[in-house]
């Protein structure tokens, strides 16, 4: 199993969640609640409101999300779903633990996460908002518009 730290439309309440509970894509178990352990720009753009996490570290906020533990089947289907390596990158995270549900130690401190940022964005991005988490119906007015609605 490996850990993966979600920070946008993945989340529970959020319109991508029910891909994490398919056990068609694969298990995907939550553990807990955390955030980056650095800092990072969180954004939302494109035409279809997207949340990217830019790799920057020391720039933006930390930025808070869920962990899961997933299996093989899971975790390639997430790097399809988030088109790595091209729009995304799956690089391994230092996240702060800020709630644990998860069974066998680790319920605090920092540990390490796969995590979909990416290095591969227009240099406009950086001008944008930076958010420390992401909700598809923030405030922001800028609501995510679905694969099968585009």
């Amino acid at each position: 199993m490996a850990r993966v730290f979600v920070y946008g439309t993945l989340k529970k309440g959020q319109p991508n969640y029910k891909h994490m509970i398919n056990v068609a894509n694969g298990l995907a178990k939550f553990q807990g609640r955390g955030r980056t352990a650095e800092k990072y720009p969180l954004v939302i753009a494109g035409k279809y409101n997207i949340p990217y996490m830019l790799n920057i570290p020391g720039t933006g906020h930390q930025v808070a999300g869920e962990i899961y533990s997933v299996d093989e089947q899971m975790l390639q289907f997430l790097d399809e779903f988030e088109g790595c390596p091209e729009m995304y990158q799956r690089t391994l995270m230092s996240i702060e633990v800020v709630e644990w549900e998860g069974k066998g130690g680790a319920g605090e401190g920092v540990m390490e996460c796969f995590v979909y940022s990416t290095t591969t964005y227009p240099p406009e991005w950086v001008g944008l908002p930076y958010h420390d988490s992401y909700d598809s119906s923030g405030k922001h007015g800028l609501t995510y518009v679905l694969r099968e609605s585009r």
